[in-house]
């Protein structure tokens, strides 16, 4: 063979093999400036077209919280203190505590973060335009600026707020802080613990050792990346509520784990003195309570409590929606590498939900990807109807950040009942940039604000 035709068969060779990925390479390139709302592709879940126009519609910008004098009124002034970022010179931020119904405006200004800020309600199911997650909600707040957060205290609970831009990045380093709402009328005792780790070391409240036990309400709090278990020495207690949706006729527990996924949280009633231990040394004691290890054991919210009404009929749902975690190799704008998938997808073509303001919606979350992922979708709780097809026959098992291990098979449902263009992603964040985010959306509602460009807006 001549050598001329032997180098023609090496470049159509090459070109055979090169081709191909150049186009992978080129086709997952993310553009510089975008709509969230534009990106991937509309999922209908089986129900009726609910279109998304872009150019017309109600904007997100116009969804905003209620004017008016405040019941509860703070601000908060973002740092950049060394290693870490702080609020109002701390980290964890301050507690905002409001009662049921009271209208809260939080007004953020931003000293020295140079990222810009934000701050996402986690778990509050706010207005979409209050819901602080920068490029889809609101533009990052940079240094300098300020901006202001209203909304109305709906639901008694425990929850906390914390920066969605470059949200992976600036959790981890501190801003976060917790958010409490308590029961119109008189309020018991509490003490809220929030779990976080500095450094490498895990603490409570910023707390690296044990502090003292001031209240049998103890709310938990984890803003880390995974789930954590905690355990409670020398009394049993009773888990009352889970992401701020009160249990139903609680049992006592006693030699069990309690399982807080990343982002979650959950209310104990200790029976008297106790223990609750986190791990890592960090703990909330009551006087000289004996340590026992981590329970072997741990409760299961899919039994835990007793049935009762879920106030809809999951059976009616107008939707059904697939989020199938995966992962595999592919390029994720222009880098190749193992990234998640969502219906076999890489981002940014992944699945827009789309719904109708008032349908009642199923989704089935399927996690095959080898590792778990704490599911958070925004402004909505959903209840958890089944687990690997096993029924729920406990409480109500309300959640807006739901733990699906490797393997699981979660079937959930919801009332799309709070218009917007909703974040809908794994709350370990690390993994976020990688690829694990996609977005509910309702009919009749536009994008106001853009992703990266002159705003910096960086969401995760």
């Amino acid at each position: 063979m001549r050598r001329s035709t032997r180098a023609a068969i090496a470049v159509v060779a090459a070109l055979a093999v090169l081709g191909p990925i150049g186009w992978f390479w080129y086709d997952s390139l993310v553009p510089g400036t975008y709509d969230m709302a534009a990106m991937g592709y509309a999922d209908n879940g089986g129900g009726p077209a609910a279109g998304h126009d872009h150019a017309a519609g109600l904007s997100v910008a116009d969804l905003r919280g209620p004017s008016g004098t405040p019941d509860v009124a703070v601000t908060l002034t973002a740092r950049e203190q060394g290693a870490r970022y702080t609020l109002n010179g701390t980290s964890p931020g301050p507690e905002i505590r409001a009662k049921q119904g009271q209208l809260i405006q939080v007004t953020l200004v931003n000293e020295s973060v140079p990222d810009g800020v934000t701050l996402h309600w986690h778990g509050v199911n706010v207005p979409n335009g209050e819901d602080g997650v920068a490029g889809v909600t609101q533009d990052a707040v940079p240094r300098g600026r300020s901006f202001v957060y209203r909304f109305v205290a709906k639901d008694a609970g425990t929850y906390w707020y914390h920066s969605h831009q470059v949200s992976h990045e600036q959790v981890r380093k501190g801003l976060f802080g917790a958010l409490v709402i308590v029961p119109r009328g008189a309020a018991e005792p509490d003490q809220v613990a929030m779990v976080h780790t500095y450094q490498g070391r895990r603490t409570i409240n910023g707390n690296p050792e044990t502090s003292a036990l001031s209240a049998e309400h103890v709310r938990v709090v984890n803003t880390d990346a995974g789930p954590i278990r905690i355990w409670v020495s020398g009394t049993t207690f009773r888990i009352t509520a889970v992401d701020g949706h009160d249990v139903n006729q609680p049992g006592l527990v006693a030699n069990q784990a309690v399982l807080v996924t990343a982002g979650g949280r959950v209310d104990l009633r200790l029976t008297g003195p106790g223990r609750v231990d986190v791990g890592g040394g960090a703990a909330l004691t009551a006087g000289a309570v004996t340590p026992v290890a981590l329970p072997g054991d741990t409760v299961d919210f899919l039994t835990y409590g007793k049935i009762a009404p879920y106030g809809f009929d999951p059976g009616k749902a107008a939707r059904h929606f697939r989020y199938d975690i995966g992962r595999r190799f592919g390029f994720l704008d222009g880098r190749p590498g193992m990234w998640w998938t969502i219906n076999g997808h890489l981002f940014p073509d992944v699945p827009m939900f789309m719904v109708n303001t008032g349908d009642v919606v199923r989704m089935t979350v399927h996690n095959g990807s080898g590792e778990v992922h704490p599911m958070h979708l925004h402004g909505h709780h959903v209840v958890v109807l089944a687990r690997n097809g096993v029924a729920a026959t406990g409480s109500p098992w309300w959640t807006d950040s739901l733990d699906v291990p490797d393997g699981d098979t979660f079937e959930i449902a919801f009332v799309a009942d709070n218009p917007g263009i909703w974040a809908d992603h794994c709350h370990n964040l690390e993994h976020v940039p990688e690829g694990l985010v996609a977005h509910l959306a309702y009919a009749g509602v536009r994008g106001s604000y853009q992703v990266g460009g002159e705003s910096g807006n960086t969401p995760e």
